[in-house]
């Protein structure tokens, strides 16, 4: 039986910030714990962001934790966000994320959470150096680029 960590971090279009559909679906089954950061850095993908671990300590990608309502719907929950991020593929395809448990920091805690990692290539890709792709997406409105 795999790791029931009831936690789960996110970075992207799954925070509260993005009013995306599939939030509406986290809040049904996972509580907001608090805003959170973990090690990792950030690209921008044009279409949704990226997120690679870096155990350096020197980057942080911010983010949201959350804490699963009922822990016998995990891993029904789980699979869903799953499919949502495409670790579900035909044939021989590489799925787009990968989930991994991660240590996140939070309120002077830690604690190990799920987090959805980029397995793709981000070489070229420009870094969110910020590591918070809100703030980034703000900025990049202001300043007019696309």
């Amino acid at each position: 039986m795999p790791d029931i960590t009831p936690f789960l971090f996110v970075y992207g279009s799954l925070r509260s910030g993005f009013q995306n559909t599939a939030y509406a679906y986290i809040s049904q089954y996972f509580t907001l714990v608090s805003p959170a950061k973990a090690n990792g850095k950030l690209y921008d993908l044009d279409d949704f962001p990226a997120a690679v671990p870096d155990d350096s300590a020197q980057h942080f990608i911010v983010g949201e934790l959350y804490q699963i309502n009922d822990a016998d719907e995990f891993s029904w929950a789980i699979a869903q966000l799953d499919d949502y991020e495409g670790l579900y593929t035909e044939n021989e395809e590489i799925p787009l994320y990968r989930r991994k448990l991660t240590t996140v920091y939070w309120n002077n805690q830690q604690e190990k959470a799920w987090v959805y990692w980029y397995n793709g290539n981000v070489e070229g890709k420009p870094l969110i150096a910020s590591g918070d792709v809100l703030l980034y997406k703000q900025e990049k409105n202001k300043s007019g680029k696309p």
